[in-house]
Parts: structure tokens; C-alpha cells; sequence
């Protein structure tokens, strides 16, 4: 099994800034991509940033520019250096993993961590 451990989030003014990190253990010995989504009330989960184990990364537009998504690799964990934060980037931010076993994959959610720009 994998667990995600997230941590970072918080309330922040308009214009601010903050930083999620996202610690992955257990049976893990091949990562496909770690990244972060994020889910506003009432709203579906939507990607925010990603990167693979080669180092792509990918970016929803509405982020580009303000976010930037890295990893460290030898401590299995990713991060998320989120500035010029905007009211809408409110909800929950849930660190995703995607791991290969074998030939086939699969993937995990972590908990979840609220971040709440203010105007």
C-alpha cells in the first residue's frame, strides 16, 4: 500500500503565497508521476500540476506563471510553491501519485489540505 502525507496549507491573503509538500511511503519503487488537484465547493476535482518521473511537467492555465510544481526524489515527496495567490484558488489541494507494478499501474489520493485565499 501507499500513503500520501500532505502538509502546507492554511489561510493566506490575496497576493500571498504558500507551499504544499506531499511525503509518499510504503511500496513504492516505481513512481509514474506525482502531482496535485484541487477541489473548490461545488466544483469537480481538477489538476493542478504535475511531473513525471522523467521530469515533465504539466500545468493547468489558470496556475501557469504563479505555480511550480518540483520533487525530491530521494525523499519520495513533491511540492507545490503556489504564489500570487488568487480567491479562486480556494478549496482542497489532494497530492495524486501513479505507480507502475509490473505492466500494470495504479494510483493513490492523499487526505486532502484546505488552502483559503482571501480577498
Amino acid at each position: 500500500q501507499v500513503q500520501l502525507v500532505e502538509s502546507g496549507g492554511g489561510l493566506v491573503q490575496a497576493g500571498g503565497s504558500l507551499r504544499l509538500s506531499c511525503a509518499a511511503s510504503g511500496n513504492i519503487l516505481r513512481i509514474n508521476s506525482m502531482g496535485w488537484y484541487r477541489q473548490a465547493p461545488g466544483k469537480r476535482r481538477e489538476l493542478v500540476a504535475d511531473m513525471t518521473s522523467g521530469g515533465s511537467t504539466n500545468y493547468a492555465e489558470s496556475v501557469k506563471g504563479r505555480f511550480t510544481i518540483s520533487r525530491d526524489n530521494a525523499k519520495n515527496t513533491v511540492y507545490l510553491q503556489m504564489n500570487s495567490l488568487k480567491p479562486e484558488d480556494t478549496g482542497v489541494y489532494f497530492c495524486h501519485l501513479v505507480r507502475s507494478i509490473g505492466t500494470m499501474t495504479d494510483d493513490f489520493w492523499g487526505q486532502g489540505t484546505q488552502v483559503t485565499v482571501s480577498s
